[in-house]
């Protein structure tokens, strides 16, 4: 059944979203307010083996295993007031707020209910341009409350707060660009029905520089920073339905840090854009969630672990026009990406990193008609962690068409995909379900777009 094709039972999903906003704009500023509506239910294909959580059974092909319905409301403010041309150019708010339920179903049968409230805020005063000199300090704001309802929640109700300071300051000289940046962070995690808090704070700084050659930049940046463990890293200690596996958190992490670098060289011109980027993260108490080879729940067991760990990788990006014909321009473009990731002191490898990875593409696009085919390699992950599968390496080929009937500045397109056209059996080393969900074989699809 790993290597099932065809339809994988239980692995359908249905999606309606709603929205909508009003805002008003002068010369002093605007004010916007939002609303949305996303509700989705899908089914969680079993692994192979799993048994139902009340009876105990096998699931069997042809069987419901578990199907979710998820429900979100979410409220947005946004405003920017125009402060004249003192320091400060404007003042900038922002705050959300998120009503989210998940509720998994044991066919009919509700199984458990995740719900989770949260509100996020954000002021930022942006500075005006002095000799070059410009920049932005704000402070930050979140809270989220999670509760979990029935027998197979994975996290006991838990409470999140955090907040930030921050400041971004820039400077240009000439062909140079320079860049510092400093942010404090504190986070306190709660799940009082275990009797356990933490709070964290950590301080993050970043200090880069760039220098222009025409229309080549060549730049390197620096930064140190830190990062307190999320709820489930700390409180998990139950079947996780979406994985399909046993999550066992950790109460005792420590803030993850890490020093990190970067080189790049960027060239953009008129009809062609290039990047390049190589980067390496030293981590002193790396979190990472890793499988242990222990069964709970007839699940595999995966914990959340803390080591020192070393990733390094490269990026390539870049696009070229190569001809015009009347309104139409032919272009290709193409990305490259590679991370290696190994726990120091001869841990072995990270679990769950993408291999060597290509993508190119060519595109005809003008007024009214985009045309466009692209070609995914990615190579076979050998390098694994323990008790993790390999993944073999696959070549998917994608195209599609999309038309705009009223012209490219109106906000209607008729668009028809095909993706995956050699209905080859491809798996995300990252995922995972992996080993018994590949990626969507052969799809066709006719999709009509229109915003206001």
């Amino acid at each position: 059944r790993a290597d099932q094709r065809g339809r994988i039972p239980n692995s359908a999903v249905k999606t309606w979203t709603a929205a909508g906003g009003i805002a008003f704009i002068d010369d002093g500023g605007n004010l916007g307010l939002s609303y949305s509506i996303y509700d989705t239910n899908y089914g969680i294909p079993a692994r192979p083996g799993a048994e139902h959580a009340h009876t105990g059974e096998e699931i069997v092909e042809g069987e419901v295993p578990v199907t979710i319905g998820m429900r979100q409301y979410r409220a947005d403010f946004r405003g920017e007031v125009n402060l004249g041309d003192g320091l400060f150019d404007k003042l900038r708010l922002r705050a959300g707020y998120a009503d989210y339920t998940h509720t998994e179903f044991e066919g009919s049968e509700i199984s458990t209910v995740f719900i989770s409230q949260g509100i996020e805020g954000r002021a930022e005063l942006i500075q005006n341009d002095r000799g070059g000199w410009r920049g932005a300090s704000g402070v930050q704001y979140q809270t989220r409350d999670l509760e979990a309802i029935g027998a197979e929640a994975f996290v006991p109700p838990n409470k999140t707060r955090q907040y930030g300071l921050f400041s971004l300051q820039e400077y240009t000289t000439g062909n140079l660009d320079a860049e510092v940046a400093v942010r404090f962070d504190s986070a306190e995690l709660r799940a009082d029905t275990l009797g356990l808090a933490r709070s964290f704070q950590n301080v993050s700084a970043a200090l880069g520089v760039g220098y222009h050659f025409g229309d080549l930049k060549i730049g390197a940046n620096v930064s140190r920073t830190g990062r307190a463990p999320a709820v489930e890293e700390l409180f998990s200690n139950g079947p996780h339905i979406a994985t399909q596996a046993y999550e066992m958190g950790d109460p005792n992490l420590k803030s993850e840090r890490a020093w990190n670098g970067e080189l790049y060289a960027r060239y953009d011109a008129p009809g062609a854009a290039l990047s390049a980027t190589l980067y390496t993260n030293r981590f002193d108490s790396f979190i990472y969630e890793a499988e242990t080879g222990a069964v709970e729940d007839n699940l595999p067991v995966f914990a959340y672990c803390q080591k020192d760990a070393v990733v390094w990788g490269v990026e390539f990006q870049g696009s070229k026009r190569l001809a015009s014909f009347g309104d139409m321009n032919l272009s290709v473009d193409g990305v490259a990406d590679y991370t290696r990731a190994k726990i120091s002191s001869g841990g072995g490898n990270v679990p769950r990193i993408p291999p060597l990875r290509l993508l190119g593409g060519a595109e005809l696009s003008g007024g009214q008609i985009d045309l466009r085919g692209e070609v995914e390699w990615s190579d076979a992950q050998t390098k694994t962690a323990a008790f993790e599968t390999p993944t073999a390496g696959f070549t998917l080929v994608n195209a599609s068409a999309t038309w705009r009937p009223f012209g490219r500045d109106q906000n209607v397109a008729i668009i028809a995909s095909a993706n995956n056209i050699f209905d080859v059996t491809a798996r995300r080393s990252a995922s995972f379900t992996k080993d018994f969900v590949p990626l969507s074989g052969r799809d066709f699809r006719v999709t009509a777009r229109v915003s206001f």
